[in-house]
């Protein structure tokens, strides 16, 4: 008989929690043990950038979850009488990430993903049997706040998509191409990359900054700029004028290629381009998506050695930025284990990678290959979860 795994939250391509639902719901749709449910109706409209291919294997497992689901909110379906596992989403303040009926299974797990450190209390997961995260970073914080036993499992990629592989010739040769990735905030630190970028792209002309900022949420990054002396405005729409906010900060308009909101599975063809994947994210609740999948692809990677992004950090398999300054605000917000990555660093990294090709070379090598060899596939998260799960119901027998 399948077990039945209800995960509360919404699969896609464009943000993390989704690129997360709908890997472990691709792999668990071919798996013989598991049925996946999904607490959101799932649509092709939510999936850009798929495969045609395998969207029509998860179809007909697709349309099971959406039909079950529609019973669940008609009050025909009891998740303990069908011995449902749930899986719920938390995040910041341990708060749900979706509202729902309030229905729990037979057994409940807790996925938290948060940075900001100011939990007041755990009685948000107090019923849960179990509580995962994405870091060794975030297990201590729970573990401090809850008391509960805390599982890490780490996310990963898709190994069918990231992987090293030959540049499209598209672009031009002569040119040093910096990936950013991640949505525009504080907590993200665009304002770090922009303020050193600038410094070094004013001594290499052909340094440019690819930047992958966009996100489903417009409207919440106005105002913003950090260490930088302008601050980031939005149009009329609530999107971010990225291109113009990088220009007021002093990078010159040829220096810079500002990427639409891009589904996850196109990803690869704009790493495969790059020189050099640029990190430093003041915290990270998990390890850092947009590293972990520049890695996959052979590119080297700057990181900043803080929070979750430690459990990435390994020999020889990026350039980690050692010094990490403490962090006061935002107002309101918790910033143990949060980490500033110097600006002088951050430019010492990149003039070591522009000048020394080898070492280019042999970091984005091992990169990739220390991804594999730590298990950091989707597919191998899928496994674990799965046999955390199936572990928890024997126990709870």
């Amino acid at each position: 008989m399948m077990q039945k795994v209800l995960m509360r939250w919404q699969a896609g391509t464009l943000s993390g929690w989704g690129v997360l639902g709908l890997n472990i719901f691709e792999h668990w749709a071919a798996d013989p043990d598991i049925q996946p449910l999904m607490g959101v109706p799932l649509a092709l409209r939510d999936f850009p950038g798929t495969s045609p291919l395998r969207y029509a294997a998860m179809r007909p497992v697709m349309n099971y979850s959406n039909e079950f689901l529609e019973a669940l909110a008609a009050g025909k379906v009891n998740l303990r009488d069908e011995a449902v596992v749930v899986v719920d989403a938390f995040g910041d303040g341990l708060t749900p990430g979706i509202q729902h009926s309030g229905q729990m299974g037979l057994r409940n797990v807790a996925r938290c993903i948060f940075e900001n450190t100011r939990v007041a209390s755990s009685g948000a997961i107090d019923a849960y049997d179990s509580v995962l995260c994405g870091s060794e970073w975030a297990a201590g914080v729970l573990r401090a706040v809850t008391g509960k036993p805390v599982t890490v499992i780490h996310e990963g990629i898709d190994q069918s998509l990231f992987f090293p592989g030959p540049r499209s010739g598209l672009l031009d040769p002569e040119c040093f191409y910096v990936f950013t990735g991640g949505k525009i905030e504080f907590r993200k630190g665009q304002d770090l990359v922009l303020r050193a970028f600038r410094e070094f792209a004013a001594r290499h002309d052909d340094a440019v900054l690819v930047a992958a900022w966009h996100s489903p949420w417009t409207g919440r990054s106005g105002g913003f700029k950090g260490v930088l002396a302008e601050a980031l405005r939005l149009d009329a729409a609530g999107a971010p004028l990225i291109s113009q906010w990088v220009t007021d900060n002093g990078i010159r308009p040829h220096q810079f290629i500002e990427l639409p909101l891009t589904a996850n599975s196109l990803m690869p063809a704009v790493l495969r381009e790059m020189d050099c994947a640029l990190q430093v994210s003041r915290c990270e609740a998990c390890t850092n998506l947009p590293a972990m999948e520049a890695m996959a692809c052979g590119v080297p990677v700057v990181l900043a050695n803080n929070s979750g992004m430690r459990d990435l950090i390994g020999a020889d398999n990026c350039l980690a930025l050692q010094l990490q300054d403490r962090v006061s605000g935002p107002q309101g917000v918790g910033t143990e284990g949060w980490g500033e990555s110097r600006v002088d660093e951050i430019i010492e990294a990149l003039e070591t990678l522009y000048a020394d090709t080898r070492k280019r070379s042999y970091l984005g090598a091992r990169g990739a290959q220390w991804i594999l060899e730590q298990h950091r596939t989707w597919r191998d998260h899928a496994a674990s979860l799965k046999a955390h799960l199936l572990t928890l119901l024997r126990r709870c027998r």
